[in-house]
C-alpha cells in the first residue's frame, strides 16, 4: 500500500470516519473535506460536541460548517452562549442544521422564562393561514421528561439535559447548567432524536468536567417515543393537565380553553407543564358575548393572535432561575414570593424542603376575555393541584389586586 493510501486510512482511523454513515461512500476530496468539518464544528462549539456526531445527523453529510461571527460561535466561559452549524450541499449552498445551547443559573438572564412572547402556534402553512391555529403546537410543544425528568427533557426537534453542580463543585461551577441540542430542520426522524440526545448527554459530561461541577447524570432512557404536539379534549386531561380536566367538568366552561396539551406526570420532575387553547368552535362562541370593543379580539384569536394558557411549575434549582422580559431587561422571580405582571402570574410554595414556583402565562388579550376572576379561580386551582400532589407547604398565591388589572 502505498504512503498516499496509508495516509488517508489513518486519516479514516483517527477522524471516526470508518464507523461513520458515509464510510465506503467516501472519495479522497470528501474524506479530507469532512474531517476538516469535524474540526470546525468542534471548534465553533468550544470542543463540546463531536463533529462527527453532528455530521451524521439528517442521514449523514459530507461537508458543514460553523459561523465565523462570534454570536453564533459558543464560549462556555460566558454564558449563555449557542453555536450554530449548517449543513453544505455540493454546491456549496448552506441550509440550518444543529444549534447547541449552554445556560446557566448564574447568568443574568433567567434559565427558564415564562412569557407570551413564545407562542405554541405557528399561524402559518407556508404562505397560507392556517384554518385551525391551535390544532397543533408545532412552535413550542410541551417538552416530554426523560425518564422521571431530572435528567432533562425533550421534544421531537430538541433535548435539554440538566446538571446540579452539588457538594464539592469548583468555584466556576453553578447551581444549574441546562444544554440543548437543537436540530434546525424539519422532519426530525427517531434515529436523530436519540442522537441529539446523545450529543447534549456527551457535551454536558464535557462540559460539567471542564468547570469542575459535582454531578451524577443518569443514562439517557432506552426509549424516547415521538411527542405528542396535537392537543385533545380539555375535559378528557390526564396527567400535567388533569386538573383542568376536573375544573372544566366541575364548572361552566364560559370562556375558558376546551383544548389540553399534556404531559405525563412525574413526582421528581423538576419542570412540569400544561397548555390549554381555545379551538376556533369556542372562539366563536365566546364573540357573541363579547362586547362590540371587543370582536377583533375574536378575529384575531381565529387568525394570528390564538388564544391559549400556559402553567408551568419549577422546582428546586429550576426555580432559582425563573424569570420574564419586561421593555427589553429580564426580571428574575423570586421563590418565595407570589404575584402578578402583564399576563404572568406566579405563586410559591416549599416542595421536599426545596423551593418552587407555580406560574401562569396568558396569552395577549386572552386575559382581559377571560377577566380577572375566572383567571384567579383557575390559577388557584391549578396551585392548589400541583401542591397536593407534590406535598408541598408553605403556600402564597398573588394577592386579589395581582388579578384586578386584567
Amino acid at each position: 500500500m502505498g504512503a498516499g493510501w496509508r495516509r488517508l486510512w489513518q486519516t479514516m482511523a483517527v477522524g471516526g470516519i470508518g464507523l461513520s454513515l458515509y464510510a465506503g461512500l467516501l472519495t479522497v476530496d470528501d474524506v479530507r473535506d469532512r474531517a476538516s468539518s469535524e474540526r470546525d464544528i468542534a471548534a465553533g462549539c468550544d470542543h463540546l460536541v463531536s463533529g462527527a456526531q453532528v455530521m451524521d445527523l439528517q442521514g449523514g453529510m459530507v461537508r458543514a460548517q460553523s459561523s465565523d461571527y462570534d454570536e453564533y460561535r459558543l464560549d462556555a466561559r460566558e454564558l449563555p452562549s449557542a453555536c450554530t452549524i449548517d449543513k453544505v450541499s455540493d454546491s456549496r449552498k448552506t441550509t440550518e442544521l444543529f444549534r447547541l445551547i449552554v445556560e446557566s443559573s448564574n447568568d443574568s438572564e433567567p434559565v427558564n422564562v415564562v412569557g407570551d412572547r413564545d407562542s405554541p402556534f405557528s399561524t402559518l402553512d407556508g404562505y397560507d393561514q392556517k384554518d385551525d391555529v391551535t390544532a397543533v403546537a408545532d412552535r413550542k410543544p410541551e417538552p416530554w421528561p426523560l425518564g422521571d425528568g431530572t435528567l432533562g427533557s425533550y421534544t421531537n426537534f430538541r433535548t435539554t439535559i440538566r446538571a446540579e453542580c452539588g457538594s464539592g463543585s469548583g468555584k466556576a461551577a453553578p447551581r444549574l447548567l441546562n444544554v440543548t441540542a437543537v436540530a434546525r430542520y424539519p422532519d426530525v426522524s427517531a434515529e436523530d432524536r436519540q442522537r441529539l440526545a446523545r450529543i447534549a448527554h456527551s457535551a454536558t459530561q464535557q462540559l460539567t468536567r471542564r468547570i469542575g461541577c459535582r454531578t451524577r447524570l443518569p443514562a439517557l432512557p432506552d426509549q424516547m417515543p415521538g411527542v405528542p404536539s396535537k392537543l385533545r379534549k380539555a375535559t378528557a386531561a390526564t396527567g400535567s393537565c388533569r386538573w383542568a380536566g376536573h375544573l372544566l367538568k366541575e364548572e361552566e366552561q364560559g370562556r375558558l380553553p376546551d383544548r389540553a396539551l399534556t404531559i405525563h406526570a412525574r413526582d421528581a420532575n423538576p419542570v412540569e407543564g400544561c397548555l390549554l387553547a381555545a379551538s376556533p368552535r369556542r372562539v366563536r362562541a365566546i364573540a357573541d358575548s363579547l362586547d362590540v370593543d371587543q370582536r377583533d379580539y375574536a378575529e384575531g384569536a381565529l387568525t394570528y393572535s390564538p388564544w391559549w394558557l400556559r402553567t408551568v411549575s419549577y422546582f428546586g434549582a429550576e426555580a432559582e432561575s425563573v424569570g420574564y422580559v419586561e421593555v427589553g431587561d429580564d426580571v428574575k422571580l423570586r421563590p418565595g414570593t407570589a404575584g402578578g405582571k402583564d399576563g404572568i402570574w406566579w405563586a410559591s410554595s416549599i416542595c421536599d424542603g426545596k423551593p418552587a414556583l407555580h406560574t401562569l402565562t396568558a396569552a395577549h388579550v386572552y386575559d382581559n376575555v377571560l377577566g380577572h376572576k375566572a383567571i384567579s379561580s383557575l390559577f388557584r386551582a391549578y396551585v392548589d393541584d400541583i401542591t397536593t400532589r407534590r406535598g408541598c407547604t408553605h403556600v402564597t398565591y398573588p394577592a386579589a389586586k395581582d388579578f384586578r388589572d386584567v
